[in-house]
């Protein structure tokens, strides 16, 4: 790679931060991590690098924006030095811009970009990238909506003639669902596990409704002996145990459609949602959204990646940002 750097697509997620470089993919997904000393505060570790260095262990970045300015810039600037092996790369970086955010936030992601030495920056509606990467033609001018649940929030948006119609967040996602789950297992085994571990254990329990015999093991701490054991826990518990925070998501989406105009509602009942994010692979969870909002419900091929590589095709093509009514200027 040039010196300068070539073109990049970087995905802020609060859990994950992805970057795809122009011609070439999806070429680093690292947790969205900070390491730092205790006692100094000085930085130990970066993303990867960040795993089993003891440590504070922050998490700077909050629903697609800097919760704390200057990790997030410093993270930054490390990915970009990694991608492209260089300390004093200067790349056009493209970035998502959370739907519905304020001026002083659109402003503070591209001081962000500039601060960490990228040459230019450009902002696409979140809804659009995730729409772009899950498949969904984005310039038809039926409705659509686009629902995507990332580690601390549910991003929901109807999408029509390439700009988005209605959009609303609550904070409600895949770290609420791990710490339902860690309840249960206290209730249900008096079984205390960290949220890595519900986590693992909402992943084993796979994506599909059924069948709902399987179990999943777990491990923690024992709440009377103090020592560590192991703990089968069916999968319908799972399901059970995030029910409260896949109801709020419902509610969330019932009022969104709520607000569009009639002949949207008509055309999300024909065509529907797509659901991205972490959050997506959860259990049964088209199911439900299916029965809630009463449309057709899918999951993206690659949720994790959609928001990544739907700004990936912006950066392989320049001219498909202007293209797009709805891109941030």
């Amino acid at each position: 790679m040039s010196v300068i750097g070539n073109d990049l697509a970087m995905d802020l997620g609060a859990a994950n931060t992805r970057v795809y470089v122009k011609g070439k993919g999806i070429v680093l997904d690292e947790p969205s991590a900070v390491v730092c000393d205790a006692e100094t505060g000085k930085v130990l570790g970066y993303g990867a690098t960040a795993a089993g260095v003891p440590g504070v262990t922050c998490w700077p970045i909050s629903d697609g924006l800097p919760a704390d300015s200057e990790l997030t810039r410093r993270l930054v600037r490390h990915f970009i030095c990694k991608v492209h092996g260089h300390p004093f790369a200067r790349p056009r970086v493209v970035m998502a811009l959370p739907d519905g955010c304020t001026p002083i936030d659109r402003a503070a992601l591209r001081d962000l970009a500039f601060e960490a030495e990228a040459r230019d920056i450009l902002l696409i509606p979140h809804a659009l990238a995730a729409a772009l990467g899950a498949g969904v033609p984005i310039k038809d001018c039926a409705g659509r909506m686009v629902i995507d649940i990332g580690r601390d929030a549910a991003r929901i948006a109807v999408l029509s003639h390439g700009t988005v119609v209605a959009c609303g967040t609550v904070p409600v996602g895949g770290h609420a669902m791990s710490r339902s789950i860690a309840r249960l297992v206290e209730r249900e085994h008096g079984l205390l596990i960290d949220e890595d571990e519900a986590e693992t254990a909402k992943r084993r329990a796979g994506s599909e409704w059924k069948p709902l015999d399987r179990q999943v093991l777990v491990r923690g701490t024992d709440t009377e002996t103090g020592h560590e054991r192991t703990a089968a826990l069916p999968v319908q518990l799972i399901y059970e145990a995030t029910r409260q925070p896949v109801e709020t998501i419902e509610r969330a989406a019932v009022g969104i459609v709520e607000e569009c105009p009639p002949e949207l509602v008509a055309d999300l009942g024909e065509r529907g949602a797509v659901l991205v994010g972490g959050g997506a692979l959860l259990r049964g969870l088209c199911r439900r959204l299916r029965t809630a909002l009463c449309m057709p419900v899918r999951r993206a091929e690659r949720p994790l990646e959609s928001v990544a590589l739907g700004l990936g095709q912006c950066v392989d093509d320049l001219g498909l940002i202007a293209k797009l009514r709805g891109a941030a200027k």
